[in-house]
């Protein structure tokens, strides 16, 4: 009898053990699908993006890059520029 007592023991141990799990992931999947928690996380890929595509594996700024970028920036905003005036002439 003893032997089945203990038995039902460690079951109740181990679906405690298991409904305490259940419940941090359920915590942890509600805190991940708040939208600021989102956001932020979005945030933080972008600037991890930027910096890797902006720096060397060493730290240093990728010039010919952010040239690169800064041009074309330059030629879309030229180039809506003369769009946008022919279209009011």
């Amino acid at each position: 009898m003893s032997q089945s007592a203990m038995s039902a023991s460690a079951i109740e141990q181990q679906i405690d053990a298991a409904r305490s799990r259940l419940e941090s992931t359920v915590n942890e999947l509600a805190y991940r699908a708040q939208p600021k928690v989102i956001a932020q996380r979005r945030l933080d890929d972008l600037k991890l993006k930027l910096v890797a595509a902006t720096h060397t594996p060493e730290g240093g700024l990728r010039v010919e890059r952010i040239g690169a970028v800064v041009a074309a920036v330059v030629g879309v905003v030229v180039v809506t520029s003369l769009v946008s005036w022919r279209r009011r002439r």
